[in-house]
């Protein structure tokens, strides 16, 4: 029997081998060899933690540029009939092209521009992770916040405004409060999602859960495991952020009663 006659007559012989293990067996086997074996369960754990991280940082740095973006746009679009600051329509004109740019761009790309060209020779991977993410975020949250502004009855702004008020006052007391009853469930959508695009961050090395799935994987030799792994540790982490905001929304709705 000549050589490759002798491997594929071993190779015959172990796949018969596997065959003949019972399925729970291998199951078992597959699982011990993705979680248990050498504390692999620590690296899923240590990549949740960098995953929560950016998601944290990114949601702050969100939520501050879309704050400031949905208030110069909103300023700009409120402005009364023939009244124009030119300065204001400068700084709209800024906040549209940076929304468009963001929004019209996939987040991976946004990645690995920052990544390898922008931030090439930074070691810090978790802050260009919540820098690029909390950019792209501070897009869709500007929209959410200005779309939830311009909802309120423009009638209240002048009501506040006619009783002496100015527009900050008027804006803090009177319209923000109902906007963010508005926003709210969008917003608490687009926290789910950053979360969720965490596993991109994958793409300029970090080592976040999806990446510790992907190592896993790499030494082991078994997918189903770690991937199926990760996608209960994602959903499990969804699920308490909806319960959260589940809460948060009804007692929202029980201070509109009282």
């Amino acid at each position: 029997m000549g050589f490759w006659e002798s491997v594929m007559a071993q190779y015959a012989e172990l796949n018969a081998a596997k065959a003949s293990i019972p399925f729970h067996i291998s199951m078992l086997h597959d699982f011990y060899q993705s979680f248990i074996e050498g504390d692999r369960w620590l690296q899923y754990l240590k990549g949740l933690g960098v995953s929560i991280e950016v998601t944290i940082g990114a949601l702050i740095l969100g939520i501050i540029l879309g704050v400031l973006v949905a208030v110069v746009r909103t300023l700009h679009d409120q402005q009364r009939p023939g009244q124009s600051n030119h300065l204001l329509s400068l700084l709209n004109a800024l906040c549209k092209f940076y929304t468009t740019v963001i929004r019209g761009t996939p987040m991976m790309v946004q990645l690995l521009i920052m990544g390898f060209v922008i931030f090439s020779a930074s070691r810090n991977l978790v802050g260009v992770a919540v820098l690029t993410m909390g950019i792209n975020s501070g897009a869709y949250v500007s929209e959410i916040i200005r779309g939830g502004i311009m909802s309120i009855d423009p009638g209240q702004m002048e009501a506040g405004r006619s009783l002496g008020m100015g527009y900050v006052p008027v804006m803090r007391h009177v319209v923000i409060p109902q906007a963010i009853k508005n926003i709210l469930p969008a917003l608490g959508n687009e926290f789910i999602t950053l979360f969720k695009d965490t596993s991109l961050v994958t793409v300029i090395g970090l080592r976040d859960l999806t990446k510790a799935a992907i190592q896993i994987q790499a030494k082991t030799y078994q997918a189903l495991m770690p991937f199926m792994g990760i996608a209960v540790m994602y959903l499990l982490v969804v699920m308490f952020l909806t319960w959260l905001l589940g809460i948060l929304e009804r007692r929202l709705r029980q201070s509109d009663r009282r």
